[in-house]
């Protein structure tokens, strides 16, 4: 079933197109990430959704009834969408305590049967995530998770069918954020919500959706679940979301593009043509004395760093032209530590080796 559908969605603002023809279905209790850069309409169809932009073309359903349509221009007020909504800054009300601003939702302030319900709701999760002596205080006493907590708990309060999230986690430290994303992602799925939320972040993205939209330019360019995308990207550009990767653009000759790591199979690409070639840093494995084959490629060491669960090594090799050098970053699990000006053999994984046309977006 479907929690939430968006048909030929087009939105612009001063004549600047900013969404182009965006169709796309939430399943109930389905988690979407829209991930994309800055200005690519992530957030204005989260706005169109709820209701705070009236839809410009296209149409909007709610549990197969229609909220908006921009042809029969219908507008169904936010507040009548039963849809939740967490903004980036929070959006806390000062002059409202902590429980006053989780309860704000509740159509009859605690006093119908259903409110009471939900009312008992909220205490039990304020004592979850250890905010019951803060119940009685305001917003500028908390710090940054305990904000996002409550912010998080207002949306939900009310019980909507879809909770949609506006880069929630961007104004907290890296420890938290991890934690947030955790507590956000169970909370979500034990109250039954559909939810799509908006990031940048493509770990993040990984970490909390069953689906993953990519969007670039107003349009969604890849649908998929974290693997699939992280594994099949369609683009360099998609390819490049997902982290720093090694790159070479080469010409393709008898199939195959030559570049400094290898020769890899183009695929379907022209001869003759230019191709990208993305080479993620754990796909280049250093390898052991005792792993290295005679004839496995070496390179020279140029620095070193243990991250915790990954060591990250910073390489330099000849060129394909004479006299060049070029330098490209391995990854490998745990602690390996090489010393700097030593040389390392490694190997490639062509599975994490992704070749596109130059000119495909």
């Amino acid at each position: 079933m479907t929690a939430l559908e968006f048909k030929n969605i087009a939105h612009s603002y001063d004549h600047h197109p900013v969404l182009r023809d965006v169709s796309l279905k939430l399943k109930r209790g389905e988690f979407v990430c829209l991930l994309g850069p800055s200005g690519c309409g992530k957030t204005t169809l989260l706005r169109l959704a709820m209701g705070l932009e009236h839809l410009q073309k296209g149409s909007i359903s709610l549990d197969d009834e229609t909220i908006a349509d921009a042809e029969a221009g219908l507008h169904t007020p936010p507040e009548q969408r039963g849809i939740g909504m967490m903004f980036q800054d929070y959006a806390l009300f000062p002059h409202l305590t902590v429980m006053e601003n989780i309860c704000f939702g509740l159509n009859n302030k605690g006093r119908g049967a259903k409110d009471r319900g939900r009312t008992v709701w909220v205490t039990n999760m304020l004592a979850r995530f250890g905010l019951t002596r803060l119940a009685d205080g305001y917003p500028g006493t908390l710090s940054g998770g305990e904000q996002q907590r409550v912010a998080l708990l207002r949306a939900l309060a009310p019980n909507p069918q879809v909770l949609l999230l506006d880069e929630p986690f961007s104004a907290l430290d890296a420890a938290r954020r991890i934690e947030m994303r955790e507590e956000t992602a169970k909370l979500i799925k034990e109250a039954g919500a559909s939810a799509i939320m908006v990031t940048h972040d493509s770990e993040e993205a990984m970490f909390m959706a069953d689906r993953i939209k990519i969007m670039n330019k107003g349009r969604i360019v890849q649908s998929g679940k974290p693997d699939e995308i992280y594994m099949k990207p369609k683009s360099a550009f998609i390819a490049s979301l997902f982290g720093h990767a090694n790159q070479f653009c080469e010409t393709v000759s008898d199939g195959h593009v030559s570049t400094p790591l290898g020769r890899f199979n183009a695929g379907n690409l022209k001869e003759g043509s230019k191709a990208c070639v993305f080479i993620r840093p754990e796909g280049v494995r250093p390898l052991s004395e005792n792993e290295a084959e005679s004839n496995a490629p070496t390179a020279e060491v140029v620095s070193s760093h243990y991250l915790g669960i990954a060591s990250h090594i910073h390489l330099r090799r000849p060129g394909l032209e004479n006299g060049s050098k070029i330098t490209f970053h391995a990854q490998c699990p745990g602690r390996y530590l090489p010393r700097i000006g030593s040389r390392t053999a490694y190997h490639v994984d062509p599975d994490l080796v992704f070749i596109f046309s130059e000119d495909k977006d």
